[in-house]
């Protein structure tokens, strides 16, 4: 195993071990006090310490035992050692904060802002390519016997977890965990993502030389050139495509109005940009 391949593996590590800290605090601070079952497992810890009193983090733990064992057999050994540190790293955070207290009792907050920890959680986790166990696994297991998607195996398990807090605390609490789950799964993106600040700018020009020049000597930027004909007057254009920084579109923006007016300029969101100049160092020539 070369140098940079333990690097990344350590890394991966503690990508898990931060993420899942993050997922455990979601749990003691925001979900279980409000009684907000949001589906896995730590909704059927949270429905069984409202029933019985079982600590949560023990509970956890005794679901995920036989669980790891499914996953060493369906996923891998990498992925399962990965995922044994996720499993044994929530429920001891759960553990170690149980007696921390925020005094949240508004269940709408409880809801949003759980989502958006969990998700941050779960996201740093997946970012290390490992996983916290629980329902996932079973999602897996369903996906490999019926045939259906990740996703909906996920729906489905979630929701029964869901249904069974409508009854066991009430149907607006249920309506809750709803949204907490909505939540998380829009903050997992983006934390996956790595959502950033920069636009795609699409210019489509008769003009490629200046177009060029601007983008060159004032921004600083590379660019692609792609020959276009216009869908109208079936004149050849180019389209060139440029990713810029946030203050730089707004820059280029007045730029092209000013020197160049009559070129059809779109700027989009970028979510991930990789390579030079934005994940890796730019190199001069």
């Amino acid at each position: 195993m070369s140098f940079i391949h333990k690097k990344s593996v350590v890394f991966d590590y503690i990508q898990i071990i931060i993420g899942s800290a993050f997922v455990g605090l979601a749990f003691n601070i925001f979900l279980l006090p409000s009684k907000i079952a949001a589906g896995g497992v730590s909704g059927i810890s949270t429905i069984l310490y409202e029933l019985f009193g079982y600590e949560p983090a023990y509970v956890q733990w005794l679901i995920n035992i036989p669980l790891i064992v499914l996953g060493l057999i369906l996923v891998g050994k990498e992925f399962s050692a990965k995922t044994i540190v996720g499993t044994f790293f929530v429920p001891f955070v759960i553990w170690l904060s149980k007696d921390l207290s925020v005094n949240i009792d508004n269940p709408l907050l409880s809801s949003i802002y759980g989502g958006i920890l969990l998700g941050i959680g779960l996201g740093i986790v997946y970012r290390g390519n490992g996983s916290t166990g629980g329902t996932a696994l079973i999602a897996q297991i369903l996906k490999k016997y019926t045939g259906i998607s990740s996703g909906f195996s996920q729906l489905i398990v979630d929701g029964i977890v869901v249904v069974t807090s409508a009854f066991v605390f009430n149907f607006e609490l249920a309506l809750y965990a709803l949204m907490s789950i909505y939540v998380t799964s829009k903050v997992i993106d983006f934390v996956q993502l790595q959502t950033s600040p920069t636009k795609l700018v699409l210019i489509i020009t008769e003009n490629e030389k200046k177009i060029k020049s601007i983008i060159q000597n004032e921004i600083d930027r590379g660019f692609t050139k792609v020959k276009s004909t216009g869908g109208y007057s079936d004149n050849e254009k180019t389209m060139i495509l440029c990713v810029v920084e946030q203050s730089e579109a707004v820059y280029l923006k007045k730029l092209l109005q000013t020197a160049e007016p009559s070129s059809f300029v779109i700027f989009l969101n970028a979510s991930e940009i990789l390579g030079l100049g934005f994940s890796k160092a730019k190199i001069s020539q």
